[in-house]
């Protein structure tokens, strides 16, 4: 006799049962809108606001235009009432770290608590969010069970569905990227492969437990962590030998089996993030690893050791920074997006103010009262044509678009311009040029 559970995905296709994504962030709500071209979608988000601007068709993330909107079978909600009729629920809240870089999961256990309180028999639970490799079992179903007094594999299933979502990427949308899924049991994964098949046009690839893809999301981040650090580290090896990194790159480059990585921040809440969820895992089993932690601490110092070289040159020119006026173009936490979580060039911004050097900020992108909130940091509309100094720190298109002339016309005499990402070829005219 065939499960109950195997019509699960067969409903959701016929509108009889309804699909919840619970967080409505950059993960969270174009995939909720995905799913509603073909399903019924409860997109369920605890911040009221947010909701309200959802119901206009407005992105609060500013990702997504109205458009992304139109035909979405959805209804915007933050009540409990409405998401207690979904039977396919989809976890897509954030989980950062804490001030002190330990996981935090209040996020992700809230949201357990809350799924749990509306759970039924047959339900199935997808999560998304990043985490170590263990948590959906060991933290999260805990919570799922003793809220809905329902037991996994019995009453419900469980699964876990690492997000690839790249904010700012137009190319590489939801749909186009392969999708990892896994569940409790082979029946939890063949019905959530199918579900996800629906929306998924790269292929679904289908994870032997909900550990491994646990583990295979959080390496990514990581793989990628690793790379830049080592760049990063070369950059500082390379500054003191006077040598150019991104000539060194270049010409490294012509290999064909060379990965070709860049020096530069790493924020955002993804690669400065998921690093630290495996490390924290792995500490609690005894083992303390070295390698991610290295390339780890080496990424955390580079707005420091930004701060220190441009100081330098300053002084070098005979200025005192107490005395001195920069402008840092670009806040965000990568180009092209309004996304300033985890933003280094905060940690920039605030190693400068360390020497007493007055720093404007710009950035076309970012929301002023989100980087007020966020940082304390006010957002200037328009440069001034004093600064002693230009950082330009994220390659913004914006900001490829300006001549270099731009910047040097900003600035007072005996200029200075940081190209944190190589957008500029070393100018001549005047002009002292620093990059990465």
């Amino acid at each position: 006799m065939v499960s109950k559970s195997l019509d699960m995905y067969q409903e959701l296709l016929n509108k009889e049962k309804k699909l919840a994504v619970i967080g409505l962030g950059y993960v969270g709500l174009p995939l909720a809108l995905s799913f509603a071209k073909k399903f019924k979608v409860i997109g369920f988000d605890i911040n009221e606001e947010r909701i309200g601007m959802m119901k206009q068709h407005l992105d609060p993330s500013r990702e997504l235009n109205a458009d992304a909107f139109k035909n979405a079978d959805i209804e915007f909600t933050n009540s409990l009432d409405v998401l207690r009729q979904a039977h396919f629920y989809i976890v897509a809240v954030p989980t950062p770290v804490d001030e002190h870089k330990v996981p935090d999961l209040k996020p992700i256990l809230g949201a357990s608590k809350t799924i749990g309180k509306v759970l039924k028999k047959g339900d199935y639970v997808i999560y998304e969010s990043t985490v170590y490799p263990g948590c959906t079992e060991e933290d999260c179903l805990p919570l799922l069970e003793y809220e809905s007094q329902l037991k996994c594999g019995q009453d419900f299933k469980l699964g876990y569905s690492p997000e690839r979502i790249n904010p700012g990427d137009k190319s590489r949308t939801l749909e186009s990227i392969l999708k990892i899924v896994s569940g409790n049991d082979k029946e939890a994964l063949e019905e959530i492969a199918k579900v996800y098949g629906e929306i998924i046009h790269a292929g679904i690839y289908k994870a032997s437990s909900i550990k491994v893809a646990e583990a295979a999301k959080v390496i990514e981040n990581s793989q990628r962590d690793l790379n830049i650090s080592f760049m990063n580290e070369l950059a500082m090896i390379f500054d003191r030998m006077g040598i150019d990194t991104h000539e060194v790159l270049e010409a490294a480059g012509t290999k064909w089996n060379f990965l070709k990585f860049s020096p530069g921040l790493v924020g955002g809440h993804c690669i400065g993030v998921d690093p630290y969820y495996l490390l924290h895992k792995s500490k609690q089993l005894g083992y303390d690893p070295e390698v991610i932690l290295s390339g780890r601490r080496i990424n955390d110092r580079m707005p420091a050791f930004i701060a220190k070289k441009l100081v330098q040159l300053l002084i070098g020119k005979g200025k005192n920074p107490s005395n001195c006026k920069v402008l840092i173009s670009g806040i965000t936490f990568k180009e092209n997006v309004s996304d300033i979580r985890n933003s280094k060039v905060a940690d920039l911004y605030d190693e400068l103010r360390g020497y007493s050097v007055q720093v404007d900020v710009n950035d076309p992108y970012a929301d002023p009262e989100e980087v007020r909130h966020e940082y304390g940091i006010q957002i200037k509309k328009t440069p001034d044509v004093d600064y002693d100094a230009v950082v330009v720190a994220v390659a913004h298109q914006d900001y490829k678009n300006l001549d270099i002339n731009f910047f040097k016309n900003l600035m007072k005499s005996d200029p200075v311009l940081v190209d944190l990402k190589g957008l500029y070829q070393n100018p001549e005219n005047g002009m002292t040029y620093w990059r990465l």
